[in-house]
């Protein structure tokens, strides 16, 4: 929860530095943003899949394979990464400007895309050193690298952006080269320990089995292609807002960069979930599953409220720290009130997502969140928006409405318990 709550916090300085810029490095850094989302999205998948595996295994006792998973997970994330880089530098001209038509705004986004693409291998490796740290229980390893893969990038990215500590001034594209920095950084640091420590588990001691890369595949592509479909959804959402107009874009880009800073360390209570949930499986224990299942659910509710209450009761003061232009602030307020109000009842659906794929019901998981996505909301946000001009509040509505729908979709699902019987 701390490494994830992190992670919200370093999107959101980012968003601050890119914010003093004005709306159009604003928008654009948003539109590299969720293209390079859209990008990774294939590799993110395999940290549940690492994770979940390792947890099995060490709850089955195989102390010697527990790191077998990371090795196949390592060469999977370099044999997709390759071509996924290439072929967004060589498109991202395209990729951007179909997402907007303001060149101002695509000229950035390029920019910011270009080197975020070059880091897509880098992310692909992190995923699965954290599914493996947070599979052994030892996920305050994860929170350390990952603190200072944030510090490094919140300093790097500073100096790139207004040309600090001796950094050429690169505006909004030096944000996207920090980051791109950072990720490697923290590659380095993951490989650098787990070759200490990490050895008595298997780790880099043979070569990747081909039955377990099938049995990785088969549990991280669903969670990878429902990633990508996620984040497909998630870029056309900011395609269908750009059609209203570039200020709702830019302020777009601010309230979902706040509404990480909730949904991510609810997330991260989930991967513990993961964790718990497929390691009681493995001990046989399939009632203490279900039992830590609805405790985190719990645990993540109260701590959403809690976090969430300054969006709905000081909206204007938390948005005029990213923007002092106070036509985007007033865009802002109610959207982000939605947010923190709606928060609590995503609390299941987030984590409920992260112990299902630790039972190993995958596809299950991608099903449910991608119909709801793609038949649901963002034809209904389209319709209400640049047809019907609607504009970003009744978008912002219907996407709360949508993941309340999910959150009571998973619990019923998790009521039944079809998922204790899956074998990974």
């Amino acid at each position: 929860m701390g490494g994830m709550l992190s992670q919200s916090l370093l999107n959101l300085v980012d968003a601050a530095m890119v914010g003093s810029l004005g709306k159009e490095a604003l928008a654009g850094v948003g539109l590299g943003s969720y293209a390079n989302f859209m990008a990774i999205a294939l590799v993110m998948g395999l940290g549940a899949g690492v994770q979940a595996m390792v947890a099995r295994r060490r709850g089955q006792g195989r102390e010697t394979e527990v790191a077998a998973p990371l090795n196949e997970g390592l060469l999977i994330a370099a044999l997709l990464a390759v071509p996924l880089t290439l072929l967004c530098w060589l498109n991202a001209e395209r990729i951007i400007g179909f997402l907007s038509s303001d060149q101002g705004v695509v000229e950035i986004g390029v920019d910011y895309f270009h080197w975020r693409s070059l880091a897509i291998i880098a992310v692909g490796a992190n995923f699965a050193f954290r599914g493996y740290w947070n599979g052994i229980r030892e996920s305050g390893l994860y929170l350390r690298i990952l603190v200072v893969m944030h510090l490094a990038n919140v300093a790097i990215s500073y100096g790139l952006i207004f040309g600090k500590f001796g950094l050429p001034e690169m505006g909004a594209e030096g944000s996207g080269l920090g980051t791109c920095i950072a990720m490697f950084l923290g590659s380095a640091l993951y490989l650098s320990i787990t070759l200490r420590r990490g050895r008595a588990h298997g780790f880099l001691q043979a070569r990747p089995q081909f039955s377990g890369i099938v049995s990785m595949l088969r549990l991280s592509m669903p969670n990878s292609l429902q990633q990508l479909f996620f984040a497909t959804g998630i870029t056309t959402l900011f395609w269908i807002i750009a059609q209203v107009g570039t200020a709702e874009l830019a302020i777009a880009h601010v309230l979902v960069n706040l509404a990480l800073f909730l949904i991510l360390p609810g997330v991260g209570l989930g991967m513990a979930a993961t964790t718990l949930v497929s390691h009681s499986l493995g001990a046989n224990k399939p009632e203490d599953a279900y039992r830590w299942g609805w405790d985190v659910v719990r645990v993540a509710a109260v701590a959403l409220f809690i976090m969430g209450m300054p969006f709905w009761l000081a909206p204007h003061f938390v948005l005029s720290l990213f923007t002092q232009d106070p036509a985007l602030i007033a865009l802002g307020e109610w959207p982000l009130r939605i947010t923190g109000l709606g928060m609590t009842l995503d609390a299941t659906a987030l984590v409920l997502t992260q112990a299902l794929l630790g039972a190993g019901a995958s596809r299950t998981v991608m099903s449910v969140n991608l119909g709801s996505q793609w038949l649901i909301f963002l034809p209904c946000a389209y319709l209400a928006g640049p047809v019907l001009g609607g504009g970003l509040l009744l978008i912002w509505l219907l996407q709360s409405g949508y993941r309340a729908l999910n959150s009571i979709i998973f619990a019923i699902m998790w009521r039944r318990r079809h998922w204790a019987d899956i074998h990974i």
